[in-house]
């Protein structure tokens, strides 16, 4: 992730950092002309006064790989004075002045002339180019400061996906133009997968205006995920500084017909949890556009015989889903089986009621962190690859370089970041706490299977020996380790770029703090050694983070991978100050707590709550100390108000708003519910915690269980590169989600129509709301477990 972003991002951050780490996890590379028999564009130019034209055929296939960065603000267009008419001489009569064909109706390039913003338009550099883009007088202005080392070094594109059919013949138009001579490619190119191009020219540009206007048959495959592409980087010549000038874009079908895209239609359908229920759950199906019925009916899947009638109720109207919404409720039906809800003609999906229900999933859960090792050969039928990343890793900014071998992937792609990591490890940790002995089991297939020790544990400490070798000589802990850039669509052993470890930063240091103090806590049974050695380094990072206060990390120059940014530590060194307290009693981190205010929160980038957790769960704390007074007044403030939502909300989320990774918020405030409840056993906080397990299982109003593998509809194409370069998914994946914002060109082009809790597509390209991370799985791995010990 995410990445992420939060991300991998998602989620991810809130609000613009969110944004911004997640739209660094888009891939948008150089065209790749090998071998794609992309029809050579058939030119039909006109030009200003003085312009020359290029209709050279295309030389040398293209690598890709790339990263979209946030697109530039544009200002308004400039009022333009009109220029002075000469007087015709009398004897003269004046050629009249052409008048422009306009733009055709049917363009996919919505905003084709740039007269009032640059909304739609993307700008990306790497590999050393450097440039910036904005609006200039109705133009779009790129201006380049460097060209870097490859051709799409630079690059500008639109945002708006097309939909280039097979057969059918296109109209590409531009005006073009650049205050020094070079030439550029212009394309049109699928938006990820293989960046196959469809149509592809490369242009010379002079300072005068050239005016292209070409057809080209798409001679491939029908392709639902194209965009406008042109590199402006290196073309193997040298240009100074220059800026060059689009406008008038326009791509359209020759046909006088429109292909937009028509707004999806919903179905009435019913809404129940896909993998299904406890024996003992309160079991409600959601109803949608059966308006006028009465009552349903729960029918035995094997026998097809009625066991339970009831009646709808509280039949309403749901603005953000676009629905007329009734429930169901069933929960009298507690034998073990196979039935579906039928309404009508309309009938749900299949599904189970039993006591072990979810334990597979569980077992499955838990193993998709054993396929996203790095550094060691995996072994799966399906997902098995050599070992990856083994390389030593350059520090940033100098020439040393480190052992960092091992950990997770941390989402889609391949890079390995501490923070985000901390949060996986302190979910699994306190998920294995939660429930009694023999739930996690020793048997789900990873290398140390039936070794005595529960898998989760062997899984968790993988990724703890890789965050050991993060830490730097002075106790400080080193932010990620990545490429350069993000990788294609490969499995990990086939991204052999250099690696490079970023510099140090006190949320990182912090965030490994809690983790290596937690470590300390669950392994020493286990392993006294490996927990002396934890501590140790937990006691070492909080010596650093005494001495140097809020280093917040920012991606360094030339480095386009998931950055985790947070804009302050503050709630990182409280966890990190409750979970030292919690493994050693040593009073100085008592002290430290005292003169720190309570935080909230089970974000990559907002921990207070796993500092919460770490008190109230704490052996032998003091229940009368502020410190423990004021960590269970805001875990109980927060639960209070997630029931009360959960209890409104048509589906059941404890959350009203959708945003990148709002999955990871579903299982998030799921797991305070689920901590209110064992604090305070009341059923209603039980109730919404299983209410937000339902809805990421299939009470959702996309009708989908967001884990791969589960349910009847789950995601089939994620944004996830080993799924990606085997053509099918990893079971056992839970997916970024809903994502109201539109925060991928994807989504923007096939979501926009969709109400806003609907915004959910399973597109491979779609990462701000079909990503996985570890730290969406380790969320709902600890809501299962909450909810298991009723």
């Amino acid at each position: 992730m995410k990445k992420l972003l939060e991300k991998h991002g998602l989620s991810l951050v809130q609000g613009t950092a969110l944004l911004v780490t997640a739209l660094s996890l888009a891939v948008l590379p150089g065209c790749n002309k090998a071998g794609n028999n992309a029809p050579t564009p058939t030119p039909a130019e006109t030009e200003l006064p003085g312009a020359g034209e290029d209709n050279r055929e295309p030389d040398e296939a293209q690598t890709p790989a790339a990263t979209v960065t946030p697109e530039a603000t544009a200002t308004p267009k400039a009022t333009q004075k009109p220029k002075a008419t000469a007087t015709p001489k009398a004897t003269a009569t004046p050629k009249p002045t052409p008048t422009p064909e306009p733009l055709p109706a049917n363009n996919f390039v919505k905003n084709a002339t740039f007269d009032e913003t640059m909304e739609k338009w993307g700008f990306y550099s790497e590999s050393g180019g450097e440039g910036s883009v904005s609006a200039e007088e109705g133009k779009l202005a790129l201006k380049v400061t460097n060209l870097g080392t490859l051709n799409y070094a630079v690059q500008i594109y639109s945002e708006d996906i097309m939909k280039i059919e097979k057969d059918r013949e296109y109209r590409v138009r531009y005006e073009i133009s650049c205050t020094e001579n070079r030439s550029v490619e212009v394309m049109l190119q699928q938006n990820g997968g293989s960046y196959q191009c469809y149509s592809w020219k490369k242009v010379d540009l002079t300072p005068q205006t050239k005016a292209l206007d070409y057809t080209f048959t798409m001679d491939s495959m029908t392709d639902d995920n194209v965009k406008f592409v042109i590199n402006c980087g290196t073309q193997g010549e040298a240009v100074p500084e220059h800026t060059i000038y689009l406008d008038n874009v326009a791509v359209s079908v020759v046909e006088n017909t429109d292909y937009a895209k028509t707004p999806e239609s919903y179905e009435p359908a019913i809404r129940i949890d896909q993998v299904g229920y406890r024996i003992d759950s309160q079991k409600k199906a959601v109803f949608c556009d059966l308006v006028g019925q009465k009552e349903f009916t729960v029918v035995n899947a094997d026998t097809e015989a009625v066991v339970y009638t009831g009646e709808l109720y509280g039949e309403k109207y749901t603005k953000n889903v676009n629905e007329v919404n009734s429930f169901g409720d069933f929960s009298a039906v507690k034998e073990a089986g196979r039935y579906y809800v039928a309404c009508g003609d309309v009938k749900s999906h299949v599904f189970v009621i039993g006591a072990e229900v979810y334990d597979a999933l569980l077992d499955d859960l838990v193993r998709m962190f054993y396929l996203q090792r790095c550094g060691c050969e995996v072994e799966d039928e399906t997902f098995g690859h050599a070992a990856c990343h083994t390389g030593l890793a350059k520090i940033y900014g100098t020439e040393e370089m480190i052992d960092v071998n091992g950990g997770w992937h941390d989402a889609g792609d391949y890079g390995r970041y501490v923070v985000p990591a901390a949060k996986s490890v302190a979910d699994l940790l306190y998920a294995y706490d939660s429930v009694k002995d023999g739930t996690y089991t020793d048997n789900i297939g990873i290398p140390e299977s039936c070794n005595g020790i529960a898998d989760v544990l062997d899984e968790v400490r993988y990724e703890l020996e890789w965050m050991l070798k993060m830490q730097a000589e002075n106790g400080g802990v080193y932010h990620k380790v990545s490429c350069a850039s993000f990788p294609g669509y490969v499995m990990p052993e086939k991204e052999i770029g250099p690696l490079i470890v970023t510099p140090v930063s006190t949320t990182a240091t912090a965030d490994f703090c809690a983790s290596m103090a937690m470590a300390y806590e669950y392994y020493y049974q286990i392993d006294p050694a490996f927990a002396q050695k934890c501590l140790a380094a937990a006691e070492k990072a909080w010596a650093f983070l005494e001495a140097n206060p809020n280093l917040i990390f920012e991606n360094p120059a030339g480095i386009t991978t998931g950055s985790y940014e947070d804009g302050s530590d503050k709630d990182e060194r409280y966890w990190a100050a409750a979970q030292m307290y919690r493994a050693t009693k040593d009073a100085k981190y008592l002290t430290a707590l005292e003169g720190m205010s309570v935080k909230n929160g089970l974000d990559w980038s907002n921990v207070g709550d796993y500092g919460n957790i770490a008190i109230l769960t704490m052996e032998g704390m003091d229940k009368e100390s502020a410190v423990y007074k004021n960590a269970y007044k805001a875990v109980m403030n927060q639960a209070e108000r997630f029931a009360k939502t959960s209890e409104s909300n048509v589906y059941g989320t404890a959350n009203s708003s959708f945003h990148w990774g709002s999955n990871m918020t579903v299982s998030n405030y799921g797991v305070i519910l689920g901590l209110a409840y064992e604090l305070t056993g009341e059923e209603r906080y039980y109730t919404a915690a299983e209410a937000n397990l339902h809805y990421l299982l299939g009470t959702n109003p996309v009708d989908y269980c967001f884990v791969s593998g589960y349910g009847t509809v789950s995601p089939q194409n994620p944004h996830h590169r080993p799924s990606m370069a085997v053509k099918q998914a990893m079971p056992g994946m839970l997916a970024g989600g809903v994502n109201s914002n539109l925060e991928d060109p994807t989504a923007k082009a096939k979501l926009k129509d969709a109400p806003l809790n609907k915004r959910y597509i399973d597109h491979k390209e779609s990462y701000s709301t079909n990503e996985i991370t570890i730290y969406w799985n380790s969320p709902l791995i600890y809501l299962l477990s909450l909810t298991m010990e009723k």
